[in-house]
């Protein structure tokens, strides 16, 4: 099984860059599933149900989400609907949405969770606790097991990679949008990477105008942003997974979309 993980993507840049990358990508990696991140997709903060369809249209599979998941309360109906957008499954269980997904892979059953990191975020329960009891919940259901970490720290991130360790098929870690130089497989067959970046436009700030985002830093005041544009690039990772459910390889990818 081949996966291919685009870090979170960001705003109208990040979706026009994924729709034109992910063809060859899919294909230079024989990709039998691709995830993406699309906690920001929506105006750089947020997804709304017309820019989750953007994605799915462009061939992405299963979507994972983040701490602005509720920024548009349009798409909450969407969230208890549809079966192929997640959100952090350790957040109050009475919120829209649901925290895993099962989908039929290459023969196979892949498990993607969400999860939020609780160092410097609000979330209802530990992702260490969370996670093991959805695991031993889902036993039984999956062949492998994605985790998409939404977390603040590689700390946190780091340590849920040892947690998990030959227990899931890769941890990637999402939220900071600057890809960290620390893929590898570990010791028991897990693909771990602290953040696998940001798809979408380097000519800002994590997304945001960079002219907006300094305004607010130098001053301390209030500023709106708006979603920077061009210099738009990939950022993902791919991981083949063996019979076993377990990781063979992970590479990232870092690459530029001309003409976006």
């Amino acid at each position: 099984m081949n996966i291919v993980f685009f870090a979170d993507v960001c705003g109208r840049p990040g979706r026009r860059g994924l729709a034109a990358a992910l063809p060859a990508l899919r294909a230079r990696y024989s990709a039998d599933v691709v995830i993406a991140n699309g906690e920001n997709v929506a105006g750089g903060v947020g997804i709304t149900e017309g820019t989750a369809e953007e994605l799915f249209a462009a061939g992405v599979d299963v979507i994972t989400t983040g701490n602005h998941v509720y920024r548009h309360r349009e798409v909450y109906a969407y969230l208890d609907r549809s079966e192929r957008i997640i959100r952090p499954a350790n957040y109050p269980v009475v919120n829209p949405g649901r925290g895993h997904a099962i989908i039929e892979v290459a023969g196979g059953r892949l498990a993607v969770l969400n999860l939020s990191g609780a160092v410097m975020m609000k979330v209802a329960r530990s992702p260490f606790v969370e996670v093991d009891a959805l695991l031993d919940r889902l036993a039984g259901q999956f062949d492998a097991a994605v985790v998409d970490f939404h977390a603040e720290v590689t700390s946190e991130k780091v340590a849920m990679g040892w947690h998990l360790d030959g227990r899931v098929a890769a941890v990637v870690g999402t939220h900071t949008h600057v890809p960290t130089a620390d893929a590898r497989v570990l010791p028991q067959g897990t693909a771990h990477i602290s953040d696998a970046g940001m798809t979408g436009s380097r000519n800002g700030i994590l997304g945001a105008r960079r002219d907006q985002v300094l305004e607010a830093l130098i001053t301390q005041m209030p500023v709106r942003f708006d979603g920077a544009e061009g210099d738009v690039w990939i950022n993902a990772v791919a991981v083949e997974v063996g019979a076993d459910g377990l990781a063979r390889s992970i590479e990232q990818i870092l690459e530029r979309v001309e003409g976006i």
